[in-house]
Order: structure tokens, then sequence, then C-alpha cells
């Protein structure tokens, strides 16, 4: 057998592996499409099926009404709304904080380095307790604040770690020929290093995305007024308002929570990897 001979089999049987590891890693996704469209009794007679002996188209609108007089217009609203501030908000708090910590020389650098590197391995579970009490404290609790408002306030530990590797990959040269013609230090961060971080503020905007949108214990803990629910709770309790029975409309709503994130990967999938490639994450 000669080389040419043994690369293609080699090829070839690579290839049978990645199309054979990606089909099982998109089949409960498949399966939740197509299970979408069937009857309650269809879905569980042979969850391998997946093609409906008839389309129930009707489990999209019967879903989408939703229960008790509110609708999922209502929950993808509300989540939309707390997914656009808390991606504005970790993009430019993130940014600043990154930017103070890769350029700027101020006391105790390192000490504050090293807490934000701590909180990076910290789980979100061991402050959710103190922080619900400082929110309650002051009349946050049932309003979008607890979930907008940190976001605002320096963003993840995560993204400014990501953005610290970007910018201290941007020459030096650019910050001290912009101070030589006149510009303030957050003119040097505003006119030259925010534009140049165009793709890890990318990747920044996709991660916030993605990890607000799919947020569960958040809205758990803080939002009890149903007309306030995101589309992960309201899931949930569409599942408990029908007794776990009708739930051709409940895959059918799941997959739409789906189509947002599956949207924005694929239009900004160039912009991520090139983001995560040039911060040095691997």
């Amino acid at each position: 057998m000669n080389e040419k001979k043994r690369n293609q089999i080699t090829n070839v049987i690579w290839y049978v592996l990645v199309i054979s590891f990606s089909f099982i890693m998109l089949y409960p996704i498949v399966w939740m499409l197509a299970s979408s469209f069937m009857t309650d009794g269809e879905i569980f007679a042979n969850p391998t099926h997946l093609i409906p002996e008839r389309f129930m188209w009707e489990n999209y609108p019967e879903g989408w009404a939703g229960f008790g007089r509110i609708g999922f217009d209502t929950f993808f609203k509300n989540s939309l709304i707390i997914t656009s501030f808390c991606v504005v908000g970790n993009t430019l708090s993130a940014s600043l904080v990154a930017y103070g910590f890769a350029r700027l020389n101020f006391k105790f650098k390192k000490v504050f380095f090293t807490c934000l590197m701590g909180t990076v391995m910290l789980p979100g579970q061991m402050t959710l307790v103190p922080q619900y009490i400082m929110f309650n404290s002051i009349g946050w609790v049932n309003t979008f604040y607890p979930l907008i408002v940190p976001a605002f306030l320096g963003g993840g530990p995560f993204f400014i770690f990501l953005l610290i590797q970007f910018i201290r990959g941007i020459p030096r040269e650019l910050d001290e020929a912009a101070i030589i013609d006149g510009c303030t230090t957050f003119g040097v961060y505003r006119r030259i290093i925010f534009p140049l971080m165009k793709p890890a503020l990318i990747t920044v905007c996709i991660f916030a995305f993605m990890w607000t949108w799919d947020d569960f214990l958040g809205p758990l803990v803080y939002l009890t007024n149903t007309n306030l629910h995101t589309v992960t709770l309201g899931l949930r309790n569409f599942m408990d308002a029908v007794s776990g029975t009708s739930w051709g409309p409940l895959l059918a709503m799941s997959t739409l929570s789906l189509a947002p994130q599956l949207v924005l990967f694929a239009c900004f999938q160039k912009y991520l990897i090139e983001g995560i490639a040039t911060t040095g994450l691997k």
C-alpha cells in the first residue's frame, strides 16, 4: 500500500469518526426538534424515532400561548431585556477594568489582580446568599436590577481576564504616540484600545449573551412575579402548570429558546474563534 492510499484511508476514518461524534453531540437537539412536532404518546412510544407520523404544528401556537394568561412572548421579552443590558454592561465595564489592569500602574495592583483571579475560581453559589440579603435590603428583589446592575460594575472576572490578555498583545507604542498627540488616559482607551479590541469584545458579547440567556438560578432567586419571569423560568413553570403532560408544546418552546443562540453563534462564529485565538486562551 503506497503512501497516498494510506493517507486517503486515514482521512476517511478520521472523517467518519468526526461525523459520528458530531451526530452523537447533536442528537439531543435533533430529537427535541423532532419531538416538538409529535404527540405526547408518540414522543415516549419510541424515543429513538425522529420522524413524526403526523406533524403537530399546533404544538407551537399552543406552547406560545403559555399559561395563566401569560404567553411566552412575555418571557422572551423579559429575557431579551435582561440579556441586552447584561451584554452592554459586561462589554463596557469589563473592557474598562481590563484596560486599567493591563496598562495602568497603581497601588496594590497585584493584590487586586490576585483577588480578581480568585473570584474566577469562586462558585457563584457562594456569594448568592450575601448578594440576596444586600439586594433585598435595598428593595431590588422582584426587579431586574439584581440581574442587570452587576454587569455594569466591572463585568464578570472571566471577561476581564480575557480582555487583559488581549490588551497585552497591543503594542504600547500606540499608547505613547496617542499621549504625545495629546490624548488623556481615558482618551487612549476610547480612541486606541477599545476599537482594537473588536474580536475580543465580540467574544465577550457572545459569551455574555449565552450565559445570561441560559441563566436559571439568578431569575429563580430574584424574580417572584410571573410577569417578570424569563424563558428559563417559563419553561419550568410551563411544565409544572400542565403537570408534565403536554410535552409537545413544552419541547416546541424549548426549541424556540435555542434559536437566538444558534443564530448569534452562526453569525459571529468567525469573530468568536478569532477572539479566543488572539487572547491566548486554549
